[in-house]
């Protein structure tokens, strides 16, 4: 009689990890604003470090309702799948020692060249593009400029998606095999423009014929009835969600990166 065929075991996602995992607090991160919890998570025989932000620890902000950041986390996260980057960690709603919140998979940033700079000079050097001018004290001031990098384009094209009101430097991080991800998407998808970036380095430059290429696939992805859409509803609002249908087709119909509208800061402050 022949042995039984053995069945190797099931590969647990990550999301599934995320999702259904046994969440442990190992710690708080203090620079946060709002309740950030460092976190393991273990589920049949995997674990991994991640980030817990409980929505009862959300600091109320003026201009988004209450209760919903973590939402918004997510929900960047299924944009950022849906162009096939991979720019956010992966990242999930779910119940936690606090109550519901969002997790996120823990990055270990990988040492690499800087992506951002404040440089003594008028204009910035080959590869990289300038931002705008910064007070470094004293009433001097600096060109602040950021890295002529494909990934921070893509990032770019992201963010103005997402209305991404809180690009700052610290929330880039550069990961192992030439990765780049962002991170911290809780003030996003607001129906009002609200963009606030560093990298508006390609301000008023073509879109790239790729990043067309994935805004095309996300504007029928935001249709209704499509995967994308139905994830989204289940994560902002109807307005909302019209008004990133608004924004592709924006970007679409212009064929270049958004330039600031003036009605609203258009760099976070601190920077990094």
């Amino acid at each position: 009689m022949s042995a039984p065929e053995r069945i190797p075991p099931r590969s647990v996602t990550t999301a599934e990890l995320l999702a259904k995992g046994e969440l442990t607090v190992r710690g708080r991160i203090r620079e946060a604003s709002n309740a950030v919890l460092f976190c393991s998570v273990t589920h049949e025989g995997r674990e991994a470090s991640c980030v817990y932000k409980p929505v009862a620890g959300e600091r109320p902000l003026w201009d988004f309702p209450d209760g919903n950041l973590a939402r918004r986390e997510v929900a960047a996260y299924e944009v950022s799948e849906a162009t096939g980057w991979g720019l956010v960690p992966t990242t999930v709603l779910r119940d936690g020692p606090h109550g519901e919140g969002m997790c996120q998979l823990w990055i270990e940033t990988a040492p690499e060249s800087e992506l951002l700079a404040l440089v003594d000079a008028e204009e910035p050097e080959p590869g990289w593009k300038a931002i705008g001018f910064a007070e470094v004290g004293e009433g001097k001031t600096a060109l602040l400029v950021h890295a002529d990098d494909e990934r921070l384009r893509r990032l770019a094209v992201l963010d103005a998606v997402i209305n991404n009101a809180d690009r700052k430097g610290g929330h880039l991080l550069p990961a192992d095999e030439g990765r780049l991800y962002g991170i911290d998407h809780g003030v996003t998808f607001n129906a009002e423009n609200k963009l606030r970036t560093l990298l508006w380095g390609w301000a008023g430059e073509p879109l790239t014929p790729e990043a067309v290429d994935v805004l095309q696939a996300l504007r029928e992805a935001l249709k209704d009835g499509g995967g994308l859409a139905a994830k989204l509803a289940e994560l902002i609002t109807t307005v909302e969600l019209d008004a990133t249908r608004a924004r592709v087709d924006a970007l679409l119909a212009a064929g270049k990166h958004p330039e600031p509208s003036g009605e609203w800061p258009a760099i976070p402050w601190p920077p990094v």
